[in-house]
């Protein structure tokens, strides 16, 4: 009975209607289970593909995702039958994040809402339509796929269908450890700083422009060109003093000097939308005198020298004498600053440029002279770092790389396990299907039948 209802549904769709529902007839293309996709949904992101510069011939490209939305809608109708739901909180954190990034590169609401023509309303109900479809689908293929494991046997398998010229070629990676020194005196430089901001800041009371200012002086080079505009940002994107200063000024007015682990600023409220500013600033760091510079030199060297003689260890002397909070805690330890891959085997690429090309050369064991470099916030930095363990490049291997054949050989497995699920489920579906769609090259037979 519920198939047939169905049945009568999609017919009534894509029946020939009178002119007052013809609009809503032609613009649905194809009925899966209980799931409508409508062309608009296709035409849209064909035209977003396209403005991304996808190279695909557009008719090829219409197909491409026509056939994507089937297979979405194939596992969004099987998540209203296992009763999938998910966290309405997740969404709408993932919804605020991506639509605080847009309004940021769009430069305003107003930029936003035009390039789409949308009012902000209906681009946050599409957008949050849209990312709850995709934690449905990626809950309902974590349900499908959720026993499947790989046996050591089944990577070596995987590992022997790839041909040898074909396998990935792994960049050198090295495990480093490193200990850096915060100069006395940093007080001096950090007044000069204080008094060159209080005198720009001066200038722009008197009427010169904050824009060209920064663009002289600020020491961001992300905002510096663009007169220190940082854009849109939310009071979670913004280091806390700079977010409170931000939050508490008028349009146009100029803040005090405010302190944050980049430096020092002035700041300019631009506009404030929601909880959402758009602010400018001139950044300045302090910087090193000479005797500051020789004296982190000698502190370093004469550090280096009690590890060589075996007076401390390096982890001890990380842990006693480093400045770097991230390293310092883990003796030493470098890792890599993406959260998500907390891991201490670095490639060279990951490392900052002065560090990249001290460790090239380095031998196993090392510990490097005194040099400067960056940290993440951007401050100028005098280290030593010491090479505690290698792996050359080469290309992947069972003995130096199984977790990450584990890995893939796993994705495969699943990856196999969705196309045949995605056969069985196309088999036992009610689809139906525009006829304008017959000309596609779909990757999957089945969905006419």
């Amino acid at each position: 009975m519920k198939k047939n209802i169905i049945l009568i549904c999609a017919l009534a769709i894509f029946a020939v209607q009178g002119a007052a529902g013809q609009q809503v007839v032609e613009s649905v293309v194809a009925v899966v289970g209980n799931e409508v996709i409508y062309l608009s949904e296709i035409e849209g992101q064909v035209v977003q593909l396209k403005a991304d510069r996808d190279p695909t011939p557009v008719d090829q490209l219409r197909c491409r995702v026509f056939e994507d939305q089937l297979i979405q809608k194939l596992f969004l109708d099987q998540a209203r039958i296992d009763s999938i739901e998910v966290s309405t909180e997740s969404v709408e954190a993932d919804l605020n994040s991506r639509l605080t990034d847009y309004i940021r590169r769009a430069g305003s609401e107003q930029a936003l809402e035009t390039y789409f023509n949308k009012s902000m309303a209906e681009i946050r109900k599409d957008l949050r339509e849209m990312l709850t479809n995709q934690y449905i689908v990626q809950e309902t293929q974590g349900t499908i796929a959720q026993n499947i494991t790989v046996t050591p046997e089944e990577v070596k398998k995987y590992y022997n269908t790839i041909p040898k010229d074909s396998l990935p070629l792994v960049p050198r990676k090295v495990q480093l450890s490193m200990i850096s020194v915060e100069p006395p005196d940093m007080e001096a430089s950090k007044a000069e700083v204080r008094q060159r901001l209080l005198d720009l800041r001066s200038r722009i009371i008197n009427g010169e422009s904050f824009s060209t200012l920064a663009i002289l002086y600020s020491e961001d080079p992300g905002s510096a060109p663009r007169g220190g505009e940082l854009g849109f940002n939310t009071r979670g994107e913004l280091a806390k003093p700079y977010a409170e200063a931000a939050w508490s000024l008028k349009p146009g007015v100029v803040s005090k000097i405010v302190e944050t682990e980049f430096g020092f600023h002035i700041i300019q409220l631009v506009e404030r939308k929601g909880d959402m500013v758009n602010s400018r600033h001139i950044l300045l760091k302090p910087k090193l005198s000479p005797e500051q510079t020789e004296w982190a030199i000698l502190r370093l060297d004469s550090i280096a020298n009690f590890i060589r003689s075996d007076s401390l260890t390096f982890i001890q002397a990380a842990m006693r004498y480093s400045s770097d909070k991230a390293t310092r805690a883990n003796g030493g330890k470098m890792v890599s600053e993406n959260p998500a891959e907390r891991v201490n085997w670095l490639t060279l690429d990951e490392l900052p440029r002065e560090i990249n090309l001290v460790v090239r050369n380095m031998k196993l064991g090392e510990i490097s002279e005194p040099f400067r470099t960056s940290d993440s916030k951007g401050n100028s930095i005098y280290c030593i770092v010491r090479l505690d363990d290698e792996i050359p490049p080469h290309r992947v291997n069972m003995t130096e790389d199984y977790n990450f054949l584990a890995d893939a050989a796993l994705r495969d497995k699943q990856s196999r396990k969705y196309q045949e699920w995605i056969v069985e489920k196309i088999r036992r579906t009610y689809i139906r299907i525009s006829d304008d769609f017959r000309g596609c090259n779909f990757q999957y037979s089945g969905w006419f039948e």
